[in-house]
């Protein structure tokens, strides 16, 4: 019987098996953020374990409060900063140079087909793209991690989607992973891969596999995961081109992580996006997914274009060229927050940054405050956002606020017309 590639990956990282089933990986990145790492620091110094496995496999960064807007989230940053400088951990990105964590680590070249990943971050599922185990964990889980470079796993089973057929125009990546959400449900891949294939994920670049890949804890997965290949191979390029004689050897060594024609799957869901119209969640629940034409002319009063889902090059463009010669409805407040540094950069060389301000959009530093309510753009009591984030659960964006996550081609629609809409009607 042939093997999945999480499968593959959990051999050949297994360092242990203390109970049947329950195995201890070791880890090649450990990756911190400022929200829930200093709980982890906090208690290991009350241990006398203020120490690391290897700094070079730990990358941190300053990103869901930054820069810092009270003394309370200074005081989470300057615990990051400080534990980061104390272990001399050189991959440390702290104000000018963060970034959104799951966008600024792939972008420097962190992760890598075959690698196991953990942060205290759900959305680490994010890094399955590049034909990687990714896991968001615990506190306690976390700090193993930090301390010894482990961390157990029961090995999980794996869903097996294959996507075909052909996106109408104005359909992305961020429809389909609604889509299959709302198929799945949000306890439909409970303690299971998402294991993505197909000719449409093979279409796509590493960009959209993430976005697809990010919202697979949106169903209860574990992560979701692509095959690597020559994509892949194209955007690791600039950090692998010394370990490999060319780009067809890297894509032909990375076949190793490829799962087996014969795996064996707990299901295999079959999706043509041939049918598939622009969607958003409607509700609470990011499983209750409808067309945007079906939930009608909602009114709303913020759009929101930026997080680890839709915050990238590709996906500022694509909302740039819709926004561009428009303005905002009445009443409606645009917010742009490019992921990294660097797409802040070069969408502002492409004059993207531009065509937004010129449309009544606000462009914020990369940060993740808006997307769990703690910064800029949090919802009143009331209040609709067109968002292009990954969660709408009751008061994510703002205690009492209402959260349709959509692609960035809707959400710059839905600001133009001042209510929920469907791009190709722009």
């Amino acid at each position: 019987m042939g093997k999945t590639i999480t499968e593959k990956i959990f051999d050949a990282h297994c360092v242990d098996e203390p109970f049947s089933g329950t195995k201890v990986l070791s880890l090649d990145a450990v990756l911190c953020h400022e929200i829930t790492t200093p709980i982890a620091i906090t208690d290991l110094m009350k241990r006398g374990k203020d120490r690391v496995f290897d700094p070079t496999k730990i990358k941190a960064v300053i990103d869901h409060v930054t820069p810092s807007k009270d003394s309370k989230s200074a005081t989470q940053a300057k615990i990051l900063r400080d534990w980061a400088h104390r272990n001399n951990i050189t991959d440390f990105f702290d104000i000018g140079a963060n970034g959104v964590c799951h966008a600024l680590f792939p972008e420097k070249g962190f992760i890598r087909p075959g690698y196991t990943v953990i942060m205290g971050d759900s959305h680490t599922c994010t890094h399955g793209a590049f034909g990687a185990f990714a896991a968001g964990v615990g506190t306690t889980d976390l700090e193993v991690g930090i301390l010894k470079g482990v961390c157990a796993f029961r090995k999980p089973e794996t869903i097996k989607v294959e996507l075909c057929g052909s996106l109408q125009e104005g359909v992305y990546a961020k429809d389909i992973i609604l889509e299959l959400i709302r198929q799945l449900t949000v306890n439909g891949a409970t303690d299971h891969i998402i294991e993505l294939h197909g000719p449409v994920v093979e279409a796509m670049d590493m960009e959209e596999r993430m976005t697809l890949c990010n919202m697979a804890i949106e169903a209860g997965g574990t992560s979701g995961v692509c095959m690597p290949d020559m994509k892949t191979v194209e955007y690791l390029w600039p950090f692998i081109k010394d370990d490999y004689e060319s780009k067809e050897q890297a894509t032909q060594a990375f076949t190793q992580w490829h799962s087996d024609s014969d795996a064996s799957y707990a299901k295999t869901i079959t999706l043509d996006v041939s049918t598939l119209e622009p969607v958003a969640t409607d509700g609470f629940k990011p499983d209750n997914v409808k067309k945007i034409k079906e939930l009608g002319a909602r009114k709303i009063d913020q759009v929101y274009i930026g997080s680890c889902t839709n915050g990238r090059i590709s996906d500022l463009r694509i909302a740039a060229t819709i926004v561009s010669g428009t303005a905002l409805a009445p009443g409606v407040r645009g917010i742009v927050s490019p992921a990294t540094p660097a797409i802040y950069k070069q969408a502002m060389e492409e004059g993207l940054l531009a065509s937004f301000i010129n449309a009544g959009y606000c462009i914020t530093n990369p940060t993740c405050g808006a997307c769990l309510g703690m910064s800029n753009g949090v919802l009143a009591e009331g209040e609709v956002c067109a968002s292009t984030t990954n969660r709408n659960f009751n008061g994510r964006m703002g205690k009492g606020g209402m959260v349709h996550l959509m692609s960035p081609a809707s959400a710059a629609a839905s600001g133009i017309n001042g209510y929920l809409t469907d791009p190709r009607d722009v």
